[in-house]
């Protein structure tokens, strides 16, 4: 008897199948745009390989440059011997335009008085110029090849050096991104002032810190103070003078070697002086900074996190170069599956566009469903004075004997009577609550069936337009068969006139008294025209049947299609109303049994 109903299902069925569409379009959205993202980034990935193909065709444009300098250098070469061969050939002592340098080579070995005499020692000079041409040639192109080499080096180091600050570059902004979150969920889990002495709190939290840095400076700036001046020929000591470059309040003087000692012991009074005062001020700051320790609560020792923070950056540089030299191993590994890797990106952006385009079409698909599927209406029923939905129904059910506001106002006296037991008015107050809440169930109840008769007035009308529409499809269809026939009438009657065209072509052709009564200029005039004639009815009626089957078919589908949602559409209505008249006739049956035992 106390089992409720499940209530709300037809109006919850149409508000999540509308959020399962949103959700899937938002992750098909959210899928393009990461495949965008990485189109983008293989696209600057593409343009950077590009970038450095055009440096090797530079380098390479360069070699050769080189090497047409070289052919140039050779043909000198053979010039060069060429002349030497004619020099062999005449006279030792004919200058040529290269008898200075083969004196000044033979000038050691080679006797100037004794060249004409022995031809052996003209070869040996000779041959020494041949070695001495070909080392100058062979130093010249090395000094050639020699900055092409380095530069083709410098560029692989420098392209090298652009991985791995590529990858470094990647792996820091993994790393951020994870402090990010990790910041952003502590700044969440931070709770905020929620008074006036979390405000005073943080604020004198602050004021610590401050504090601290400031302890921090002065330690520093005494410790520098406190260090023992060595006095030298040329000055202090660099490392512990108040003059060093690494001193926080150094200052320049004007003290030479030659300075007299009045300066120095005013220089010495001022630093002392500066120093008592440091001293003080650094005896306030620790005064003030263990009176906020007091109030607030805690220990800090700076030179401790001072020393722990070296440790930490000491850590951090080591880890730093070791994550360095392990990306320069990997960059040598990985360098020779770049071309694999190419092909695996290029594989993956062609998969991605086919995945976008694959996906874009059904986004369409979905949107169009989505445009064409009906959308319900609910509208409020508003009832008459007196009348409510039970009322109705229980005068459907031919129940007329029992009016529901006077057996509410019933229930109020019976509610209030004192003579009645506590149980008999709480049984009286639940059925009265009871009967208020199935009124407005029943209420909704009636809302949801015009909303569904409505919408099933609606589907009716709208198959009753799309049968017409078949049938204005299937009469039209009937008219395309039978132009289909008269068109295949036509094309015998044209068959048979081909037919007999050629039979009085071959008739022109072999009776002569026929051909003789048709001119030339008529005979090649019928047979253009009838030519002409029938390529225009072929071509014509292949068109319009191919363009008439096209779209009847593609109508009737449509329509089939269409007509088929509908009835499954009106199935499922049906359903939904047989489902609410259980509910409805179970919700009455149950109240009625209440009254009898009331009662």
């Amino acid at each position: 008897m106390s089992k409720k109903p499940p209530s709300g299902r037809p109006k919850g069925e149409r508000p999540d199948a509308m959020a399962a569409l949103q959700a899937a379009n938002e992750e098909l959205r959210a899928k393009l745009t990461e495949i965008q993202i990485e189109l983008q980034q293989e696209k600057t990935k593409m343009d950077e390989i590009k970038l450095k193909e055009r440096a090797v065709c530079g380098l390479e444009r360069e070699l050769s440059a080189q090497a047409g300098h070289t052919w140039k250098l050779q043909q000198q070469k053979q010039a060069v011997d060429t002349q030497l061969a004619l020099l062999r050939d005449s006279s030792p002592r004919q200058e040529g335009p290269y008898s200075p340098h083969i004196f000044m080579i033979s000038e050691g070995s080679c006797d100037t008085e004794d060249w004409s005499n022995d031809a052996g020692k003209k070869k040996l000079c000779i041959t020494g110029i041949n070695y001495i041409l070909t080392y100058i040639q062979k130093e010249n192109t090395e000094s050639q090849y020699k900055p092409l080499l380095d530069k083709k080096r410098r560029l692989s180091h420098k392209n090298e050096e652009l991985v791995r600050a590529l990858r470094r570059m990647e792996n820091k902004l993994q790393f951020i991104t994870q402090e990010n979150i990790e910041m952003r969920e502590k700044a969440g889990t931070i709770r905020r002032p929620s008074s006036l002495n979390d405000l005073d709190q943080s604020q004198e939290e602050r004021e610590i810190e401050f504090l601290r840095l400031q302890v921090l400076e002065q330690q520093n700036i005494i410790d520098d103070l406190s260090k023992p001046v060595v006095e030298t020929f040329f000055g202090y000591d660099e490392e512990g003078s108040i003059d060093s470059d690494g001193s926080s309040i150094s200052y320049h003087t004007d003290r030479t070697p030659c300075t007299p000692d009045d300066d120095l012991e005013e220089v010495r009074e001022e630093t002392e002086l500066r120093f008592r005062q440091l001293t003080m001020e650094y005896q306030a700051l620790q005064r003030a900074y263990a009176l906020l320790q007091e109030q607030v609560g805690g220990t800090f020792d700076a030179e401790k996190e001072v020393k722990t923070r070296e440790q930490l950056q000491a850590e951090l540089i080591r880890y730093q170069t070791r994550i360095a030299d392990l990306e320069c191993v990997l960059s040598h590994q990985g360098q020779t599956n770049m071309e694999t890797e190419e092909t695996r990106l290029k594989n993956e952006i062609q998969d991605a566009k086919d995945q976008n385009e694959l996906l874009e079409f059904r986004i369409l698909e979905l949107e169009e469903r989505e445009r064409r599927s009906p959308a319900i209406n609910f509208q409020n029923i508003h009832f008459a004075e007196g009348i409510s939905p039970l009322q109705m129904y229980c005068e459907a059910e031919g129940v007329t004997d029992i009016v529901i506001t006077e057996l509410m106002k019933k229930l109020d006296i019976l509610g209030d009577n004192a003579n009645l037991t506590n149980e008999e008015q709480v049984v009286v107050i639940h059925a009265r609550t009871v009967l208020t809440l199935a009124e407005k169930w029943l209420e909704q109840i009636e809302v949801t069936k015009s909303a569904l008769q409505q919408k099933m007035l609606d589907i009716e009308s709208e198959k009753e337009l799309f049968s017409k529409q078949k049938g204005y499809l299937d009469e039209e269809l009937d008219y395309r068969k039978q132009s289909l026939d008269h068109a295949h009438k036509v094309r015998t009657v044209h068959h048979v006139l081909e037919i007999t065209h050629v039979l009085l072509y071959n008739e022109m052709q072999f009776c002569p008294p026929v051909s003789e009564l048709l001119t030339e200029q008529d005979r090649d005039s019928l047979r253009e025209a009838v030519d002409q004639w029938k390529r225009q009815v072929l071509s014509e009626l292949r068109e319009r049947d191919a363009q008439i089957l096209r779209e009847r078919m593609e109508l009737l589908q449509h329509a089939q299609a269409r007509i088929k949602e509908l009835e499954e559409w009106i199935e499922a209505q049906k359903r939904q109303i047989k489902e609410l008249e259980e509910k409805f006739l179970f919700l009455f049956l149950f109240f009625s049994l209440a009254f009898i035992l009331w009662s």
